[in-house]
């Protein structure tokens, strides 16, 4: 919003939908749904995470499985809310209706749709994906704006939404070897226990390749507008990590090990989308 859209909307001398008060609470509703997913998940997950990760339990450790049930019926139905009513108080549309649909995919990918191969994953990478696109969705009455470089916002919006996408499939690989143990004893077919570990990890590298190739070419392509700062930036903070969990991807044998990977890929995600900020500068 602030290092994209709005400088794109000010050189059309448009301001955007959402004002300050109005796009905090676009993103806590972000956040509030994303956290009901957290809860219902770890709901679902109680008698796997006490193989997976018994030290950091939380339901029925620290709060009994009846309120964490209530706890995600309130933060979905408080993300859902505030969706409508930036859809009845803005220009945004459907907003409401689309936090629905979030809610009640995270529902569903932790019933059912995470124990499956592939389209668990899947489905939380274009949920994070979203998390990027709805901002752009929220100027949308700006499509069709004369004055307006929409095919610029499109440019950038899928940019970061396609880096979000790789690199929540790429850690979400990592968590499910991460976690095989506890996913093969109750059932679960994930990709390390259909496919094996091997065969998980080249699909892995396989999306890093793609998402380390991407970045070199964004950054052969920016340099020609003398973007060195961009460059380097994204060199040091995105592609060298990057490298750093290939090498470490083939030798990690332990859940420890992918834990740490997990943990490396969540950095990469965190500097890819910061690297942002540059555009405030450059444009």
């Amino acid at each position: 919003m602030y290092c994209v859209l709005k400088p794109l909307l000010a050189q059309a001398s448009n301001k955007p939908s959402l004002n300050p008060f109005h796009f905090f609470l676009l993103v806590l509703s972000s956040v509030l749904i994303a956290a009901a997913g957290y809860v219902i998940n770890d709901y679902f997950d109680l008698n796997i995470d006490r193989i997976n990760k018994p030290d950091r339990l939380i339901v029925q450790k620290i709060i009994s499985r009846r309120y964490a049930i209530a706890w995600h019926f309130f933060l979905s139905i408080a993300g859902i809310a505030i969706g409508f009513y930036l859809d009845f108080t803005t220009h945004v549309t459907l907003l409401g209706f689309s936090n629905l649909a979030c809610a009640s995919l995270l529902f569903l990918y932790s019933v059912s749709l995470k124990k499956k191969l592939l389209s668990g994953n899947i489905l939380i990478s274009l949920l994070t994906a979203w998390t990027v696109l709805v901002v752009t969705w929220c100027e949308a009455r700006f499509f069709f704006s004369a004055n307006f470089s929409v095919s610029r916002m499109l440019r950038f919006t899928i940019m970061y939404a396609g880096f979000a996408f790789v690199t929540s499939l790429i850690r979400e690989a990592i968590k499910d070897m991460e976690d095989v143990d506890g996913d093969r004893r109750y059932g679960c077919k994930t990709m390390p226990i259909v496919w094996g570990i091997n065969a998980s990890k080249i699909y892995t590298a396989v999306w890093m390749s793609i998402l380390g190739i991407a970045v070199l070419l964004l950054q052969i392509y920016v340099l020609q507008f003398r973007w060195w700062f961009t460059a380097l930036y994204c060199l040091v903070f995105i592609f060298i990590p990057l490298v750093n969990v290939f090498i470490k991807l083939f030798k990690a044998q332990t859940s420890k090990d992918f834990h740490s990977l997990s943990s490396m890929i969540k950095f990469i995600m965190l500097t890819g989308i910061l690297s942002m900020i540059f555009f405030r500068f450059y444009y």
